[in-house]
């Protein structure tokens, strides 16, 4: 690459950035559903048409900040699984648990945006399903499974399944975690669905007038996800 092709590839990404940026403070201002390249180009001193050469559509826009915060999300899980002692399944589960509500938390608007009301007219492509949109049940899911190859995973909590809840079970097992027994992968979905739901009902204001003491009621819920998974009680 020379001098100047590296030169204008920084421009590029400081750009995409810029504009990224400026996309998520309006985000905030006025919500998914608001966002226009225009006004984004307009705060920026852009012209529309120097704008769409980045992101040829909002909806691309849009593509790009929610695989940014599925990104972070996920990366703020996987540290806090790699932070967290093996030997201890519990407290590692718990940890990458906290690591998503302290996410969340921080950041209301982009978790909203992945875990909130669907953005009318907009569909998301299906890469999104992918690597990002399942980094944080990945974690959940490699607590349980590096548990159960050190002999820590105890029984599940979440049995006994019904039959057709087993062969899906057992299928998403062979394909994600190998050797996971059926219950324990049942309870690890159920159990990513319950602490989306606890943080959303954080995040968006469902607690108020409900529950004060929202870090230790958070934890002690997450502490009975995972002694459903059969990784027992966290001290």
């Amino acid at each position: 690459m020379t001098a100047i092709q590296g030169a204008r590839e920084r421009a590029r990404r400081e750009i995409t950035a810029a504009i990224k940026d400026e996309a998520r403070r309006r985000l905030a201002e006025e919500g998914a559903s608001r966002l226009s390249l225009r006004a984004v180009a307009r705060e920026l001193g852009m012209v529309s048409s120097a704008l769409y050469r980045y992101f040829p559509s909002r909806d691309e826009l849009l593509t790009a900040l929610i695989v940014d915060a599925y990104d972070a999300l996920g990366e703020a899980a996987e540290r806090a699984a790699a932070r967290a002692p093996r030997t201890e399944p519990a407290v590692r589960w718990r940890e990458v648990c906290r690591a998503v509500r302290s996410w969340a938390l921080a950041h209301p608007h982009e978790f909203g945006l992945i875990h909130g009301t669907p953005v009318p007219g907009y569909a998301a492509p299906p890469q999104l399903t992918g690597v990002p949109g399942t980094r944080v049940p990945r974690a959940l899911l490699a607590v349980a499974l590096d548990a159960h190859h050190d002999g820590l995973l105890g029984a599940s909590g979440f049995g006994p399944l019904p039959e057709p809840v087993r062969a899906e079970a057992e299928a998403l097992a062979a394909q994600n975690a190998p050797g996971l027994p059926a219950p324990a992968m049942a309870a690890v979905t159920a159990a990513w669905a319950e602490l989306v739901g606890l943080v959303a009902f954080e995040v968006f204001g469902q607690y108020n007038g409900v529950v004060q003491a929202r870090e230790e009621f958070f934890t002690h819920a997450v502490t009975r996800l995972a002694a459903e998974a059969g990784l027992g009680a966290a001290p």
